[in-house]
Order: structure tokens, then C-alpha cells, then sequence
């Protein structure tokens, strides 16, 4: 049996954090972010301000749990960097969430959503844990045809800028 490499344990330990995430397993997100009083943790979720500190950060993640019903995420370009005792994992988050049920005891519609995220892990004595995670939506693309039908506006036509 070989072992794994740093680079395969910092993805290991990514792909634990959307798992925890997908269980609303409270217990096991604790275990995956950095506990040291020295250290202070980061998070940002799409469209909230920066979360610091591991109480903060964790009870957004409690939050999150107990109002989604349903969440997958599908990962991919991933891409590990590491440095000495520091790793930085970029990814695409594709999304599949569960949407507010319109009758009780029924599920919601499902929603999808992409999010681009950097998640900053150090190592610890025991293992690579979360240091940081920073999730931006990703804008939907412009369709070329409706692009096609806008109007120009003077800043895109060189021609018409003021002297």
C-alpha cells in the first residue's frame, strides 16, 4: 500500500468539507476547520460579508444546515497548490440545492447554482485542516444572440467617445 501524497491529502480533506456540508453533519465541519487560538479562520459565503473566527464561521455553517433541506456539489477544476504547511484548493462548485417547498412535508424544486471557491488549509498534527474558504457566484453567461440585439453604448464604440 502506498501512501498519499500532501497534494492527495489536501484534496481529500477538500472533498470532506462539501461531504459535511451535503450531510449537515455539524460535528464533522468542526473537526475539518483549523483550531488553534493563534490562527484566526476566514469564510465567505456567495453575497455574505467576511466571517473571522471559528465560532462565527462555524455557526454560519450550522445556519446553512438547518435552512437547506437538500444540497449536492458536484466539484470540478480543481486545482491543489501547496506550500511548506500551507495548501490552497481552487474549485467550481456545481450546486444542486433543495428550494423552499411550497406545502409542508413536500420537497422544493431543485435549484442550481455556480460558485467558484478558494479553500486555504494548513497543516496540522492532525492533518490538513480549513483555514479559509471564499465562495463567489459565478454570473450567468450573456447569451451571444441576445448580445447581438443590444444596443450599443458609447463606451463600446471607440467612435463615438468625446475628444
Amino acid at each position: 500500500m502506498t501512501s498519499l501524497t500532501d497534494s492527495e491529502r489536501v484534496a481529500l480533506a477538500n472533498t470532506a468539507l462539501y461531504e459535511a456540508m451535503e450531510q449537515g453533519d455539524h460535528g464533522a465541519m468542526s473537526r475539518l476547520w483549523l483550531d488553534d487560538p493563534d490562527t484566526e479562520v476566514s469564510c465567505v459565503h456567495p453575497g455574505w460579508p467576511v466571517l473571522r473566527g471559528r465560532g462565527e464561521v462555524l455557526r454560519s455553517y450550522a445556519l446553512i444546515m438547518a435552512n437547506t433541506d437538500y444540497i449536492q456539489f458536484f466539484l470540478t477544476d480543481v486545482e491543489v497548490s501547496i506550500m511548506s504547511d500551507t495548501a490552497m484548493v481552487t474549485c467550481t462548485e456545481n450546486i444542486l440545492s433543495g428550494a423552499p417547498a411550497e406545502e409542508e412535508g413536500q420537497l422544493g424544486p431543485l435549484v442550481g447554482q455556480l460558485v467558484v471557491a478558494t479553500n486555504a488549509f494548513r497543516r496540522t498534527e492532525d492533518g490538513w485542516k480549513v483555514w479559509a474558504h471564499h465562495g463567489s457566484p459565478v454570473l450567468a453567461e450573456q447569451d451571444e444572440n441576445n448580445a447581438a440585439a443590444e444596443p450599443e453604448g458609447p463606451d463600446d464604440d471607440p467612435d463615438q467617445l468625446l475628444p
